[in-house]
């Protein structure tokens, strides 16, 4: 495999990586929402495998979603990064964007788990909101250059009025066990783990540093993946155990295995940047490859650890990424190649700001529950399997558009 050139000019926003994006996004509401119906009404093969199998090794569609994110996370960090270093930014200033991104994943992660263990639906209302609030920015499209300094300070009036939100629910809530979430005296914050969003902070981290490392030395990254997944096997065998960074953060499964999986997807994304893959027959043969040889490594690894995506295996790690990289490459014809605008137009707008789709399907339930309607809302899939797709599938379209709609008005949420 050459190593590309190290040039970091992004090209045009790429239609394709913003519909996978929004598909991943659609399939992770309603995934999640179908998670709440009954299990008598559920198959086995539409929940989580570890879900309805205590032991055993597999996976299921479900599965897949989570690591799909995760690697469109790899292949969005040139497009984020590039056009940055492209300007001659310095490297510490990239770097403390990158911090602050991490940090704001890990703090909206570490609320929502403490959330899960107890707090209210009041509270949890208030936390999503305060954290929407906290990152969001807004400016209506036709707002003039006179006007667009009173929109600033009312974009910062408003995020200081988020964090502050933020910082009442750690600093006031108490689990059903009777933990606080965090005390000033002494400074203590209570992680039991970090979260969906927590764990995309750190895979974030690691991807975006070794972008900054490596750029798009494809032959580099791809050694990345090898060692970061072998870090799986090192903590098995407790490598590991007297690391002190080690106490707070899992090199096994998060540092390990899912940043692997999100530097996978960088290693794809660098395709669509370098020179050397200008040609669509390149980006095509490259991808297939990508596909194949992913393929064949977690069905070599496969009878080693088994397929686990709780444990984060690297069988697991490997189907994902080979699998999120085929659908790439259908969206990649369908959205950049030969544009079907009913597929591409409403995928890509549902895949631009998919943080905000995400924190809103997140405070449905507590919001339901707030109006009484949280038994109304239950009742709809009760009835049967079509009856709880029904729902799960309204759900999502219902988010979606209603984040498409704040985005139209200008509202949006920035890390």
């Amino acid at each position: 495999m050459p190593d590309a050139s190290p040039s970091t000019a992004p090209a045009a926003r790429i239609t394709s990586i913003d519909a996978l994006r929004g598909f991943v996004m659609f399939m992770m509401i309603f995934v999640n929402d179908l998670a709440g119906a009954p299990d008598s009404v559920v198959p086995d093969w539409m929940a989580h495998f570890s879900d309805r199998h205590k032991t055993g090794s597999g996976m299921t569609f479900v599965d897949l979603v989570f690591p799909g994110f995760l690697f469109i996370v790899g292949m969005s960090i040139p497009f984020a990064l590039g056009p940055r270093l492209k300007r001659g930014e310095p490297l510490w200033k990239i770097g403390g964007h990158i911090i602050t991104r991490t940090l704001a994943l890990l703090a909206l992660g570490i609320l929502m788990v403490n959330g899960e263990e107890g707090g209210g639906v009041a509270w949890e209302a208030e936390m999503f909101l305060s954290g929407i609030l906290a990152f969001c920015s807004f400016m209506p499209r036709k707002a003039g250059p006179s006007e667009a300094k009173y929109w600033k300070i009312a974009n910062l009036c408003v995020r200081v009025l988020g964090f502050a939100g933020m910082l009442y629910c750690a600093l006031t809530f108490i689990s059903k066990r009777g933990h606080h979430m965090l005390t000033l005296s002494p400074l203590h914050l209570h992680v039991s783990w970090y979260g969906i969003l927590g764990l995309i902070g750190w895979a974030y981290l690691a991807t975006a540093i070794l972008f900054l490392i490596f750029r798009t030395r494809r032959t580099a990254l791809l050694a990345c993946v090898a060692v970061m997944t072998s870090f799986f096997a090192a903590d098995k065998y407790g490598f590991f155990d007297n690391f002190w960074p080690a106490h707070f953060v899992d090199f096994g499964g998060t540092l390990g295995s899912q940043a692997a999986i999100t530097v996978a997807g960088l290693l794809l994304g660098t395709i669509l940047i370098t020179p050397d893959m200008a040609v669509l027959k390149s980006k095509v043969q490259f991808t297939l490859l990508f596909v194949i040889g992913f393929a064949f490594a977690a069905l070599l690894l496969n009878g080693l650890y088994g397929i686990s995506k709780n444990d984060c295996t690297p069988s697991w790690c490997f189907w994902a990424d080979a699998v999120t990289a085929a659908l790439w490459l259908g969206f990649y014809f369908v959205c950049d190649v030969k544009p079907v605008k009913f597929v591409a137009k409403p995928l890509s707008i549902a895949g631009q700001n998919v943080l905000l789709a995400y924190l809103l399907s997140e405070m449905q339930e507590s919001v339901f529950d707030l109006l009484h309607l949280g038994n109304w809302y239950d009742s709809l899939s009760e009835g049967s399997l079509a009856a709880a797709i029904a729902r799960s599938v309204g759900c999502a379209i219902v988010i979606l558009l209603i984040t498409a709609g704040l985005n139209r008005l200008g509202f949006r949420l920035k890390l």
